[in-house]
């Protein structure tokens, strides 16, 4: 059941943020963030706990009101329009609400009532979805014996019922296992390649990787930096990053000797970075130093860089 336009004219950008503020009190937990995005874009928000990323959701999806700025969700303001704003939107939450007394497929149908949805329409959907989902076979099951994964397949396939335009995920895969977090991202690559646009929010640099188009890096409620995972990449690391061990007592007083190999060095509790475009060179000057870490990795850099970069912490701490 495909929903008729909101408006006339199809805006340029499905989401439209201006100088966003959200104020509890005294603390600021988004603090002036500005961001669009198009349809059919995957759009992430990257960031630790507290930094914001789900506050913005619930504002996005008109359960919050903005302290200041402006919000357009389909050329529409969420917190004036909010009915018809949330009619277009599936909302996956960080924990899954599912009804415990529902059997899988009914959890679908009761949803789908919540919108309007005809039965004629909503029975055959639902047993689209499930075979979405990869849950086909336990539609009749109670919710209390599906895995963590298949819950929280249930529960995106639960937001789908309405066909949104928009599908917000707040950190999707959280709790997950991962082939059960590998299984969640072919169903939302799925849904990409359908034309839907995914706003999420994770912690995960992999995931944000795999998922993205692009993306902001938040902290603090602000937004540090933005563009696409590869392009954050380049612009704020290195090639390859050589992570070195010398034990927990040694990283601090060894980092002074490894200064000058590579571009730059990052000393963290367990371990030491040294950002270069040739991590195996990088590894010879230390070796040609005299130092003998306990361990060493060379690997590609990362997210989790860039966000070390531009904070001077751990996206993980």
């Amino acid at each position: 059941m495909p929903l008729d336009s909101l408006s006339g004219s199809t805006p340029e950008y499905v989401i439209s943020a201006s100088n966003l503020t959200k104020k509890y009190g005294d603390f600021t937990a988004v603090d002036d963030i500005s961001f669009d995005v198009p349809a059919g874009e995957s759009f992430g928000l990257l960031g630790p706990n507290g930094a914001g990323k789900s506050t913005t959701m619930r504002m996005i999806g008109g359960v919050s009101q903005r302290t200041s700025g402006t919000l357009s969700i389909m050329g529409l303001d969420p917190e004036q329009h909010g009915p018809q704003v949330r009619a277009h939107l599936g909302v996956v939450p960080q924990q899954d609400n599912l009804d415990e007394e529902l059997r899988v497929r009914d959890n679908l149908i009761v949803y789908g009532r919540y919108f309007g949805l005809p039965l004629s329409y909503l029975r055959p959907k639902a047993d689209e979805l499930l075979e979405f989902a990869q849950l086909t076979d336990k539609a009749g099951a109670k919710v209390d014996d599906l895995s963590g994964g298949m819950k929280r397949r249930l529960t995106i396939a639960r937001s789908l019922v309405n066909e949104p335009r928009i599908l917000l995920l707040d950190e999707p895969t959280t709790g997950l296992d991962p082939q059960a977090r590998h299984i969640l991202w072919d169903r939302l690559f799925r849904l990409k390649e359908a034309g839907t646009t995914l706003i999420l929010t994770t912690h995960y640099m992999d995931e944000a990787e795999q998922l993205c188009d692009r993306l902001v890096v938040v902290d603090k409620g602000r937004i540090m930096a933005e563009g696409s995972p590869a392009s954050l990449i380049r612009r704020y690391s290195t090639r390859e990053v050589l992570e070195l061990r010398f034990g927990s007592e040694r990283n601090t007083t060894v980092a002074a000797d490894l200064q000058g190999i590579g571009e730059r060095t990052e000393t963290l509790p367990d371990r030491v970075l040294i950002y270069a475009a040739d991590g195996e060179a990088a590894m010879e000057q230390v070796s040609l130093r005299g130092l003998r870490p306990i361990t060493s990795l060379i690997r590609r850099s990362s997210l989790e860089d860039v966000f070390l970069r531009l904070t001077g912490r751990s996206l993980i701490d």
